[in-house]
């Protein structure tokens, strides 16, 4: 299996998940909270199964610090070796928390490659240790989330000679921005959108600095200040850390780097104020030189220190690309080791599928007339809408702008034109009221939306997305079953919950709900772990396609927040990414090689080994489903979507 884990930049909010913790002992200091991102530097890894723990490294740049290293997966000699210095304790104190609580066998890690520098204040030896705890994870099936990696990772870390942060595990979480929130022993992380590109660069000053010092005396002021500088560092830490991170937030989501670099320079005065004062070891001179370079200015919008300060690090956020590079080589110039970060925006879902080609068998004969997507269905409001309108208002109220809809035929097509794009005839137009007629242009509207593709050949579900591959572009896009129907059950459309969920993780997704044990044999079941404490998002492990009841209650069970077992199936909605139709293009392709045209070409396939590739969330919506596919579901459908 190979793995591959990030370096952390910490962009804003350093120190502060040391002070939050600090809650669990007084009150009034505010929660920390900081803006981390995982680099593009990091550490790549292939891991096995072994009878022992084994690190080995082909890795050139760590050779003058590495040592081949083994021992036997037992919990006082892997504790000894955490002891004992060098970049394998690391692995070792997360081998030995691993062994003590999960009774797990060894494992053998080899460092194929590590572009991540050492000792800049990037984190390599947290990345080291999630690396580390994610290989139990996966080769042991421990279903742990990120979360609890990036814990296991801390304490492991813990167990050695180092002192890290709570902050340095973030690398777990990959090369995007996250929110994390300290508050006592209760850490959160949020995913944070990213409007526009940022172009960051950080570099190592290649001075000196002493992080051990500068800990020991920042903590001093804490868990209560008795002098007016201690009052200035927790207030530094506390409150106006707090608004500058909003800040941050806001720009970052508003693509205004402008504003984001003058507020770095800020944050960097604040520190420089009310914190830096604190320990001698914070005086910074080549920091304060770089910062202030007249060679540098012009490039950037701002820039700070990382980490702990001092004179480790520098950071800036450049003006554009062409700076970002201009910038990495002066840096590397004047003999600092400098790289450059690009913060790339999630693309948000502005495009969705509906595939319809189906003829609906078991609703014959009225699909003989009327294809089921144009079932009349009442609605709460009085209004009696068909099917394919109100999927289609779901996905406007949701922020969609263009819609494919997937046909059996071209000829199908008419019967679409002619309910979205002519006008009523005006006879029938003066005998509605005037919200009626109101509504008639908000139907013409939604037609203006719509695209057409044909599914001529009946070869299953992943067929007939696959038509849509070029409307969908390069852009992750929503799909929508054409037979069913969702009821939100909060503010947010169904669809609209899943394009925010999807703006937090970049990920393949599907949505879930719950079902009965004994009707499991009738679904896909999903298993996984919860990525969140709502329970409301699974870093989704096994797709299973229609398990016995029996497996199921062994193996499927997911727990709630109440400790008890649920199986989850599809609900009926995806945001399905690139790599989807890339997949779906090569099980055709197979099948054309194989000169098989018969075989049904399986969405859940496709779906599955991008899953083992790049992983898959399944969100579980507030909300309903009424699938129409059938005679019952249709009489229920009916029933209760008027209510």
């Amino acid at each position: 299996m190979k793995l591959f884990v990030p370096g952390r930049l910490c962009l804003f909010g350093e120190h502060t998940d040391w002070a939050g913790h600090y809650r669990t002992m007084n009150a009034d200091i505010k929660p920390g909270a900081a803006i981390v991102t995982g680099i593009e530097q990091g550490i790549y890894a292939e891991v096995e199964k072994s009878s022992i723990f084994e690190l080995y490294s082909d890795a050139p740049e760590i050779g003058g610090v590495w040592q081949d290293f083994s021992c036997r997966m037992d919990e006082a000699e892997l504790k000894r070796v955490a002891k004992s210095g060098g970049f394998f304790c690391y692995c070792a104190g997360v081998a030995s928390y691993m062994l003590e609580w999960y009774k797990v066998g060894g494992v053998r890690i080899r460092i194929t490659s590590m572009t991540l520098p050492m000792k800049s204040g990037l984190s390599s030896s947290a990345a080291i240790c999630v690396l580390v705890a994610r290989a139990f994870n996966l080769l042991y099936n421990l279903n742990l989330n990120t979360l609890g990696e990036m814990n296991i990772a801390y304490v492991g870390e813990l167990r050695t000679s180092s002192r890290c942060g709570r902050l340095d595990q973030a690398c777990a979480f990959g090369v995007k921005p996250n929110l994390m929130t300290f508050d006592g022993d209760e850490i959160e992380v949020r995913s944070l959108n990213v409007k526009k590109h940022l172009y960051w660069v950080f570099a190592d000053l290649c001075a000196e600095k002493d992080t051990i010092k500068i800990l020991s005396d920042l903590n001093k002021a804490y868990p209560f200040p008795t002098t007016e500088a201690e009052r200035r560092e927790h207030e530094a830490l506390g409150e106006k850390n707090l608004e500058i991170v909003d800040r941050a937030i806001r720009f970052m989501a508003e693509g205004d780097a402008e504003s984001l670099g003058r507020l770095m320079t800020e944050a960097e005065a604040l520190f420089n104020s009310q914190v830096a004062p604190m320990s001698p070891a914070l005086k910074s001179p080549k920091l304060d030189a770089v910062l202030a370079d007249p060679a540098i200015l012009p490039l950037v919008w701002g820039g700070k220190g990382v980490g702990s300060h001092g004179d480790g690090s520098v950071q800036f956020l450049a003006r554009s690309e062409e700076a970002q590079t201009q910038l990495t080589a002066y840096l590397n110039e004047h003999g600092m080791k400098a790289y450059s970060l690009t913060l790339k925006p999630v693309h948000t879902v502005r495009r969705a599928i509906i595939p319809v080609a189906g003829f609906g068998t078991r609703l014959y004969p009225a699909t003989r007339a009327l294809k089921k997507d144009f079932f009349p269905i009442p609605c709460p409001d009085g209004m009696v809408r068909p099917v394919i309108l109100i999927l289609l208002e779901e996905l406007v109220l949701s922020g969609i702008e263009e819609i494919c809809l997937v046909l059996g035929s071209e000829e199908e097509r008419q019967q679409y034109a002619d309910y979205f794009e002519r006008p009523l005839e005006e006879e029938h137009l003066r005998k509605l009221n005037p919200e009626a007629q109101e509504y008639e242009n908000h139907i013409l509207d939604i037609g203006k939306r719509l695209h057409y593709v044909y599914q001529k050949e009946k070869r299953g579900f992943g067929h007939a997305v696959y038509q849509a591959a070029q409307f969908a572009g390069n852009e992750p896009v929503m799909l929508l079953l054409g037979d069913t129907l969702y009821r939100s059950d909060s503010n947010k459309p169904c669809a609209l919950q899943m394009v925010e969920e999807y703006e937090r993780y970049n990920s393949l997704m599907v949505s879930i709900h719950p079902i009965p044990l004994a009707e499991v044999s009738r679904y896909g079941i999903l298993h996984g772990v919860w990525e969140d404490k709502g329970s409301h998002v699974l870093s989704v492990d096994t797709m299973h396609e229609k398990p016995k009841a029996s497996y199921a209650e062994e193996f499927l069970g997911v727990r709630n927040k109440n400790g008890e077992k649920e199986y989850y199936s599809v609900f009926g909605q995806y945001i399905l990414t690139p790599e989807v139709f890339s997949q779906l293009h090569e099980d055709i392709m197979q099948k054309e090689i194989e000169g098989d045209h018969v075989t049904e070409i399986e969405l859940t396939s496709a779906l599955e080994a991008v899953r083992k590739r790049s992983g898959m969330m399944g969100v579980r919506l507030q909300g309903r489903m009424f699938d129409m596919g059938n005679p019952t579901a249709l009489v229920r459908a009916i029933e209760e979507y008027s209510k």
